[in-house]
C-alpha cells in the first residue's frame, strides 16, 4: 500500500480487507475507484472526477423521500461501491437520465403501472427500457432497506421483447459501406478497425491506446471478464493506427482529449454509422462480424475464443450463427481434400494399375 498516488487520492482497506482507492477533496464529491492507479481505467475515472466532481453552492436542495434523495443515497451504498468503475459509469448514465425527469417525484408514490408506462414510452428502444427497469428495481430494493417503501413495483413489470439475436451482425456489404464513407486516417475509421480486427467490446475499445501495443500485439484486459488477451495486430488495423492522430492514453479521444465514457462512445459511434447511411448498426455488431468472418474461414471455436475472450462454445455459437453456410461448406471440403491426399493418391494409383492390367 505504498504506491505513488495522484493528488487527492488515498488508499485504504475496507472492513473486508479489500484495498480501495478514494478520491476526496473539500467541496468535491467523494468517489471510490476500483481500478489500479496508472491504468487507463483509473486515469479516466480521475479525469471525470476532476471535470464534474465539484459541488457548487447553487445546487438544489434535495427533497427527502424523493428520487433525488434515493439516488444520492444509493451512490453511497455498499451495493454501489462494490460495482466496477465501468459498471458504475454505465448505471450512473441510466440513473441520471431518469433523475433529470423524475428526480423530484416521491419514491413512495410510484406504482407498477407507472413503471410499465415509462417502459411503454420507450418501446422503440426495448433494450434501453429493460435496462431502466433493472435500475429502478435496484433503487426500489435500496428504498426498502431505507424504509422508503415496503415493496418493489419494478419486479411486477414484464420486460419488453427485444429483437431476436441481439445486436445486428455486420455483413460484408455494410462493412464496405462504412469503409467507403470513413476513410483511413479518420477517427471513425480507426474506431471501426479496432472493433473489427480485435473483436472486443466497446468498453475495451474506447480505452485501447499506444501503451497497449506490445511486440506487434494489442494487450487487452477485458473489463467485463477480467480476462487477459494478447491479440496480433492485423495489417489493416496497423495501417489505420499509423494514419490516425490519437491521444497519449487512448487511440480514440473526445474533443477535450480524454477517452469517451461508455455511453458517449456508443452514441458517438452510432452517429458515425448513421453518417455512413447505416441505421440500426452498432460497435458490438462488429464483434459479431469478426466472429462470423473467423467461422467462415473455418477457425475452430477454440481459436475464435482465443481472440474474442468467450468462455464457452455456446457463446461463440451465438456470435457465429450468421456465418455464411456456403463459404463454410467450401472451407470444410477444402480441408477434407487436404486431409486425405494419401487416400486420393492410392485411389488414383489403383485405377491406373487396373487400366494397365
Amino acid at each position: 500500500m505504498n504506491r505513488v498516488l495522484p493528488k487527492y487520492a488515498s488508499e485504504f482497506a475496507d472492513r473486508h480487507g479489500k484495498v480501495r482507492i478514494r478520491l476526496r477533496r473539500t467541496g468535491w464529491a467523494t468517489i471510490y475507484v476500483h481500478a489500479d492507479p496508472g491504468s487507463p481505467e483509473f486515469t479516466q475515472a480521475y479525469r471525470q472526477w476532476e471535470a464534474g466532481g465539484k459541488i457548487t453552492s447553487g445546487e438544489k436542495r434535495v427533497r427527502p423521500g424523493s428520487f433525488d434523495d434515493l439516488i444520492s443515497r444509493f451512490y453511497r451504498s455498499t451495493d454501489w461501491l462494490n460495482l466496477k468503475a465501468t459498471t458504475q459509469e454505465t448505471y450512473r448514465g441510466e440513473l441520471e437520465r431518469f433523475r433529470a425527469q423524475y428526480g423530484s417525484r416521491v419514491v413512495a408514490g410510484m406504482t407498477a403501472q407507472h413503471v410499465a408506462n415509462l417502459m411503454l414510452k420507450m418501446k422503440d428502444k426495448p433494450a434501453a427500457a429493460n435496462n431502466l427497469k433493472k435500475r429502478l428495481a435496484q433503487l426500489f430494493n435500496h428504498a426498502i432497506v431505507l424504509g422508503m417503501r415496503s415493496d418493489n413495483p419494478a419486479k411486477a413489470v414484464r420486460a419488453l421483447k427485444t429483437r431476436k439475436g441481439g445486436f445486428q451482425t455486420w455483413q460484408e456489404e455494410q462493412i464496405a459501406q462504412f469503409e467507403a464513407h470513413h476513410a483511413i486516417g479518420t477517427t471513425a475509421r480507426l474506431a471501426f478497425d479496432l472493433a473489427l480486427y480485435t473483436a472486443q467490446r466497446k468498453s475495451d475499445i474506447r480505452l485501447m491506446g499506444p501503451q497497449h501495443v506490445v511486440r506487434g500485439k494489442i494487450k487487452v484486459r477485458q473489463l467485463k471478464t477480467g480476462k487477459d488477451l494478447m491479440i496480433p495486430i492485423h495489417t489493416d488495423l496497423a495501417r489505420s493506427i499509423a494514419a490516425t492522430p490519437s491521444g497519449h492514453l487512448a487511440f480514440i479521444v473526445n474533443q477535450k482529449g480524454a477517452p469517451y465514457t461508455y455511453d458517449s462512445f456508443g452514441m458517438w459511434f452510432g452517429r458515425m454509422c448513421r453518417a455512413a447511411g447505416l441505421e440500426g448498426y452498432s460497435m458490438h455488431g462488429l464483434r459479431k462480424a469478426a466472429s462470423r468472418r473467423m467461422a467462415e474461414l473455418g477457425l475452430s471455436n477454440q481459436l475464435i475464443k482465443s481472440i474474442t475472450g468467450h468462455s464457452s462454445d455456446s457463446e461463440v455459437a451465438r456470435y457465429t450463427r450468421e456465418a455464411e453456410q456456403e463459404k463454410m461448406a467450401e472451407t470444410a471440403f477444402a480441408i477434407m481434400d487436404m486431409a486425405n491426399p494419401i487416400e486420393n493418391d492410392l485411389a488414383n494409383l489403383s485405377e491406373t494399375h487396373a487400366n494397365q492390367g
